[in-house]
């Protein structure tokens, strides 16, 4: 099995991690999105979508993420333990839910905060109107309490009392603002005894391993500057403000 990953990017992590955590065996392929490798002849060979990650199991190819996890949890049962993606009807449609509705929530904002803080001041040289900085942490703060009062509630996880994939996506993408150093956690000692508990099953070490480029994130500027990505990133971006 190859995985084609940057562990820049949230989706990505939460498929290393499982793979590693469970010890499925598998290739790492690195596709370096400060680079533009993505839109790179050969990666779109691999994939017409040209999103990480991508999994290629012989000649069966599959995108996006949540896909990939259950793929792994469904051909590895043996080395994933059951509690990663329940066979019970209730825990498992939690965790389903959870995961659909991730996209347009915690990793929708999660990921303007970081680039709105991380990568559009690299590439423009300006810092982001405060007003649409403001509505963004909001925004942020927004799915946070939602995650909290209805996915964690009271419970160690979110399908209970183990861990589970829900939870290991959930992780990565909250994450990815405190990259950019916005500590989401400070202020909020239930979400935060849940991340302890979550990096514990997981193993810190390898928690700490996965997130090692995001939270080294400030060398984007100098990444990007060596690599020629600012000018082809800064048309991009100024799409996102027109």
């Amino acid at each position: 099995m190859e995985l084609y990953l940057d562990l820049h990017s949230q989706p990505c992590r939460s498929v290393y991690l499982l793979a590693k955590k469970t010890d499925i065996p598998f290739h790492f392929k690195l596709v370096d999105l400060s680079a533009g490798q993505q839109h790179g002849e050969e990666f779109g060979k691999v994939s017409m979508v040209r999103k990480v990650p991508v999994m290629k199991d012989g000649n069966f190819i599959l995108t996006e993420s949540v896909a990939i996890l259950q793929y792994m949890v469904e051909k590895f049962p043996r080395l994933v333990p059951g509690h990663w993606y329940p066979s019970d009807l209730q825990r498992r449609a939690r965790v389903n839910e959870f995961l659909s509705w991730q996209h347009t929530a915690l990793r929708a904002h999660g990921s303007k905060v970081f680039w709105f803080r991380a990568v559009v001041p690299v590439v423009t040289g300006v810092a982001v109107p405060k007003e649409k900085m403001d509505s963004a942490v909001e925004d942020l703060k927004g799915s946070l309490e939602v995650f909290q009062n209805k996915f964690l509630q009271d419970g160690s996880f979110i399908a209970g009392e183990e861990v589970s994939l829900a939870d290991l996506v959930a992780l990565v993408e909250i994450m990815q603002p405190v990259g950019t150093g916005l500590d989401v956690f400070e202020g909020r000692p239930v979400l935060s005894a849940w991340r302890e508990r979550v990096k514990k099953e997981i193993g810190e070490e390898l928690f700490d391993e996965a997130h090692q480029s995001i939270m080294n994130v400030d060398r984007l500027a100098k990444t990007f500057q060596d690599n020629g990505m600012l000018e082809f990133l800064k048309p991009r971006i100024q799409k996102m403000f027109t």
